[in-house]
């Protein structure tokens, strides 16, 4: 007689001397880790980087402006809000932020008027795309000392360009270096030359990315060119246009080398009058030749608030913008719909009187429970 053994069940595996369970143990822990981390280590360069250098230079502003500090001795006594005061009570602080916004109304406004256009014009199907693109783009590369320079020249009072050209015309000489207007026209000029077209190739790329059906369906409508472009265009690249003109607005208040190289001649920065001292050269004048850091400081930080305030003003007005436009297009959907429905309930009708049976309902037929359009 045979015996059969049954097979004995094995045990479960213990962990060995050389402990590699718990090295498994440690690879999944540390996976679970890096599955947790990973996306925070990918993006915490940009935000150290930012804490470095914007948020601790912003903070320590603050600081400083809250003290009597001055440029060789250091930091003095503790006086709080006295530099804001006293630099809100200055009448050259309101000057040079009269010309800041000016000089930013002037600029900012042309610029994007032209950029945009620009930009539908290097959108059409051109000769040489790539040469007309990448000429517009010249004016950024040359550096802000050279235009500064250039457009110094050009707007001399004695033997400039500009001056010498209206002279052909019968105009007199404009003095474009001591007049208030002349001279924020001047520089406007040349921040509109240098940036413009920086901004047209944005706009450009932001154009491009409107898909071209659109564009053939409306054309195929009837719709011409200036239709298409303020219908279709200007509502699709609203997100970069607000983009731009962000941008500009910090540009622009923000406004320094133009105005510093202008008139480099007059001892003190912006004119022999301060009529074309911005806010960014007061703050200089303010720093570095009175050697007074605190108040510096405290027309700094107002400006960054102003700046600020611009940046969510423009933010409301745009989300403003675009909740009338939606609310424009379902009103106009809706009442293309009770167009149809009445023009589909006249034909029906214009059936019917003539006898003739109708092969489909029409298109106008409201599934049960559904109210009827008003015509």
């Amino acid at each position: 007689m045979t015996l059969t053994r049954e097979p004995e069940l094995s045990s479960p595996p213990r962990p060995d001397r050389t402990g590699r369970k718990s090295a498994l143990t440690y690879k999944h822990r540390l996976s679970r880790l890096d599955v947790k981390l990973s996306p925070y280590l990918y993006i915490s360069p940009f935000f150290v980087l930012f804490g470095v250098v914007g948020l601790f230079p912003l903070v320590y502003t603050f600081v400083v402006s809250l003290n009597k500090w001055n440029l060789l001795s250091g930091p003095g006594e503790w006086i709080g809000f006295d530099n804001y005061v006293a630099e809100l009570n200055d009448p050259l602080f309101w000057n040079s932020l009269f010309n800041t916004m000016s000089i930013f109304l002037l600029s900012s406004i042309p610029q994007l008027i032209a950029a945009t256009f620009i930009a539908a014009v290097l959108d059409q199907n051109l000769r040489a795309k790539t040469f007309w693109r990448m000429s517009v783009l010249i004016p950024y590369v040359v550096t802000p000392v050279a235009v500064a320079l250039i457009f110094s020249n050009m707007f001399s009072e004695q033997n400039g360009m500009i001056n010498h050209l209206l002279s052909f015309v019968g105009v007199d000489p404009v003095m474009w270096k001591t007049d208030v207007f002349p001279s924020h026209i001047a520089i406007a000029s040349m921040v509109n030359w240098r940036w413009t077209g920086y901004n047209a190739l944005i706009l450009l790329a932001a154009m491009q990315s409107v898909p071209r059906d659109i564009h053939e369906s409306a054309a195929l409508d009837g719709a011409g060119f200036f239709r298409r472009f303020f219908s279709i265009t200007l509502p699709s690249i609203r997100p970069t246009m607000i983009f731009v003109i962000i941008t500009a607005t910090i540009g622009g208040l923000q406004i320094f080398t133009e105005p510093r190289l202008y008139d480099a001649t007059t001892p003190t920065p912006g004119g022999a009058h301060r009529q074309f001292q911005t806010t960014v050269l007061y703050l200089w004048e303010m720093a570095f030749q009175r050697q007074n850091f605190g108040k510096a400081s405290a027309v700094a930080f107002i400006l960054f608030i102003i700046i600020v305030a611009f940046g969510v003003l423009n933010f409301l007005i745009s989300q403003r913008i675009a909740t009338t436009d939606s609310r424009t297009d379902v009103k106009t959907a809706k009442r293309v719909l009770r167009r149809k429905a009445a023009a589909d309930r006249e034909a029906a009708l214009a059936s019917s009187a003539a006898g003739e049976p109708l092969d489909s309902p029409p298109s106008s037929t409201l599934p049960t429970g559904a109210k009827e359009p008003r015509s």
